[in-house]
This record gives structure tokens, C-alpha cells and sequence, in this order.
């Protein structure tokens, strides 16, 4: 049994067949549950998560009902004379009694995690391989068919950080590979995707710079200064200053010298998002 979060919900059977089950409370609930699998979950976040602020006096006991329908339809969906009892009663609520690699999200983080620690030790081809396999589970946009409240949009924040340390390390496998002018459309695409993201920025400053495009790369960082003062009013970071000045081959004072004519003064800079520096 696979419990498919990432892009629409779905239950996948061991033979395959998918299911997208229609009840959308159903759908709520479970997805809560396949967030922390095997750990009891209380009655009170499942009915927070359905109801928020406007539960109903007899909310104790239509979650009971919902339980119910619940079961029958993970028994209906599942192959076999002797379908498996997944959704179990345990104080203070419910457990989905499955395990990690039954939920895609958790397969996910998990292949993101060996990423990063194949990339810290060295193995940029192995923190690839495993990032591709995260990358192939990513369908879309997490419970795109499903209506999320207060309890899933927390779990949900954690998922969509993972998600953009994922493309970070995409980032820094290619330059560890020195695969610059390859990863020139991508960058392209997720300065487009996350304007806000300096670090986006700052890599494909860095990346036309090596290709030899130096035109282009003081662009970019242009492209930069005008997003962050018409959004925040905020200039480039210290560590993005510092790569513009590379470009231009002259010290950081020469590089405030050239900002665009429209800066009327110092403004403070936008704390990197990122914990190291930009590749020069």
C-alpha cells in the first residue's frame, strides 16, 4: 500500500491499482495521519484540521463516523481475502499503521537526506542519484486535490522547505560537477519561480560569469536589484555585492560606485538564505 501526498492524494495498492478517494474530510484525516505514520494522532488535531474554530458539538462523534467510512473504503481498495487493518484506535486518537516508505513524502525527505550527506562527503555522483529519485516523486503541488486547514498547512511548510533545499542541492551537485552552462535553463527557471530567492540569484550570477557571459551575469544581478527594491526595498546581500564586484573584476567600493542611478541611499541588506557563501 503506497500513500501518494505529494501532487493529488491517491492510495496506491500492492497490485498497482490507484484509488483517489472523493470525501474530502476522508481525505483530510488520512493525510494527517500519513504524515506521522505509526504515532498516535489526538482526536483534537484531526478535529481541528476538519472543523478549526467551527467544530460542532457532535464533532467527537462524526470523526467516529468518518473513522468508519474510512476503514471500509482502505478495506474496499486493498487486494486480497485478507486486506490489512490500517487505520487503528490508540489514545489519544488514531495511528495509520503503515510504514515511511509507504508515504511518498517521507520517501522524499529521506532521499533528500542522503543527498545532502552524499554531497557533504564528497560523492557528488551518489548525492545525484538520490536527489533524482526525490525528484521523480515530486507530482506537483502537495494535496492539490484535497482542502488543507491549520494542522496540514504546518506540515505542509516543513514539506515545501524540503522541497526548496532539494533544488538547492541540485544546484550545488552540478557546480561540484562543474556542469555550469548545463544548469543555465534551470537556474533561469527558478530565478523565475522564486524571485525572492537570492541564492537562485547569486548561482546564476556565478554561473554565467564562468560560462564566459559576463554581459549577462551583471544583468542578472541587475534583474536582482530591481526585483528587491520594487518588492522589499531592499538592495542585494553583502555576499551578492561582493560576486557582482568579481564580475566587473573591481573591488566592492568600485561596485557601489556603479549602482543604478535610481538608489537614493543605503538601505540594509537582505540576510542570505543560504549557509554558505556564493560559489565564486
Amino acid at each position: 500500500m503506497q500513500f501518494n501526498l505529494i501532487g493529488s492524494f491517491e492510495i496506491v495498492t500492492d497490485d498497482g491499482r490507484t484509488h483517489a478517494p472523493k470525501a474530502s474530510k476522508i481525505c483530510q484525516m488520512l493525510a494527517v495521519l500519513a504524515f506521522q505514520p505509526r504515532e498516535a494522532v489526538a482526536s483534537g488535531v484531526l478535529i481541528e484540521e476538519l472543523w478549526g474554530d467551527a467544530a460542532p458539538n457532535s464533532a467527537i462523534r462524526t470523526l467516529q463516523t468518518h473513522v468508519y467510512h474510512a476503514r471500509r473504503m482502505l478495506d474496499e481498495v486493498q487486494a486480497g481475502d485478507a486486506p490489512r487493518r490500517l487505520l487503528l484506535t490508540q489514545a489519544p486518537g488514531y495511528r495509520l499503521d503503515i510504514a515511511d516508505d509507504e508515504v511518498d513524502i517521507h520517501v522524499f525527505e529521506r532521499q533528500v537526506r542522503r543527498a545532502q550527506t552524499e554531497l557533504a562527503a564528497g560523492s557528488p555522483e551518489r548525492a545525484a542519484q538520490h536527489l533524482d529519485r526525490a525528484r521523480r516523486l515530486w507530482r506537483g503541488p502537495v494535496l492539490s486535490n484535497v482542502p488543507v486547514a491549520s494542522v496540514l498547512n504546518g506540515r505542509m511548510a516543513h514539506l515545501d522547505e524540503l522541497r526548496i533545499r532539494a533544488l538547492e542541492l541540485r544546484v550545488e551537485i552540478e557546480n561540484r560537477l562543474g556542469r555550469y552552462r548545463e544548469l543555465l535553463p534551470e537556474l533561469r527557471a527558478l530565478v523565475n519561480d522564486h524571485p525572492l530567492h537570492e541564492w537562485f540569484h547569486g548561482q546564476l550570477i556565478s554561473a554565467l560569469h564562468r560560462a564566459g557571459r559576463r554581459g549577462e551575469a551583471l544583468q542578472a544581478y541587475q534583474n536582482l536589484y530591481d526585483v528587491l527594491d520594487r518588492e522589499l526595498g531592499l538592495e542585494p546581500s553583502a555576499e551578492i555585492q561582493r560576486l557582482q564586484a568579481e564580475v566587473l573584476g573591481t573591488n566592492t567600493l568600485d561596485a557601489a560606485r556603479l549602482r543604478p542611478r535610481h538608489d537614493t541611499g543605503l538601505r540594509t541588506a537582505v540576510t542570505p538564505l543560504w549557509a554558505s557563501g556564493v560559489a565564486s
